[in-house]
């Protein structure tokens, strides 16, 4: 069950959901790196250095948040941030993710790397 994120104020399980995603460190380090821009799970394997289950388990967690959304390109599967994330992300000009419930600041390196890419 996927919850929508948007401009509302989120339910407290919505809520709930978002920070459960984002309260295990891979996972934050996944978001992190979609922010970044759209990646493959054996990109995201090589990046982390973990195996291919156990990225395809922190990639379904933050999927099934509302996070992230993947589409398969032939045998793989490429990940990106939804566009929620985009907007609560350009909503505070780069500077933070703002969910309504809660505010996640990234540090100032990944914010100048997300800006570059833009």
């Amino acid at each position: 069950m996927k919850p929508p994120l948007n401009a509302k104020m989120p339910t407290a399980r919505q809520c709930a959901m978002v920070l459960k995603a984002l309260g295990d460190e891979t996972r934050l380090r996944m978001l992190e790196s979609l922010l970044i821009g759209e990646k493959c799970v054996t990109d995201l394997v090589q990046e982390l250095r973990c195996s291919q289950p156990h990225a395809s388990h922190h990639l379904r967690i933050l999927r099934d948040s509302g996070l992230i959304e993947g589409q398969r390109a032939g045998k793989q599967v490429c990940y990106k941030v939804s566009p929620a994330i985009q907007r609560a992300l350009g909503n505070g000009q780069g500077q933070a993710l703002d969910f309504g419930c809660c505010e996640l600041r990234f540090p100032d390196t990944v914010l100048m790397t997300i800006g570059h890419a833009r």
